[in-house]
């Protein structure tokens, strides 16, 4: 099963119900060599899953000494897609290595 790292709005529950209709369990972990910005959101759907119209977004340092938490959950491909769907496009999703050493997925600046 993919693993994707989510630092942002996918840990919350209501926003795990809208997109993957459970919640969903995960572990923290944490990635290095990012850092947090913040975007606006436009897009309804995800302003009325999120409540938020201010979300985070990574961006890349490449300092080792950067670091972000996070959750790390277990997803279905279908699932995973439907994770794609729910990010808008100023984020592109990328492989990366978390402080565990474990692989996964991320939603980074697409910029």
């Amino acid at each position: 099963m993919p693993k994707l790292f989510s630092y942002g709005t996918l840990q919350q529950k209501n926003v795990q119900l809208a997109n993957f209709g459970r919640q969903l369990n995960g572990f923290k972990d944490s990635l290095p060599g990012y850092v947090v910005g913040e975007i606006a959101i436009t897009e309804p759907r995800v302003l009325r899953e999120s409540g938020k119209a201010i979300h985070p977004i990574l961006r890349f340092t490449g300092n080792s000494s950067d670091e972000v938490p996070g959750t790390v959950f277990e997803l279905s491909d279908e699932e995973l897609a439907q994770a794609d769907d729910y990010e808008v496009n100023a984020y592109i999703r990328v492989s990366a290595r978390l402080k565990s050493g474990t692989d996964c997925w991320i939603y980074a600046a697409a910029d």
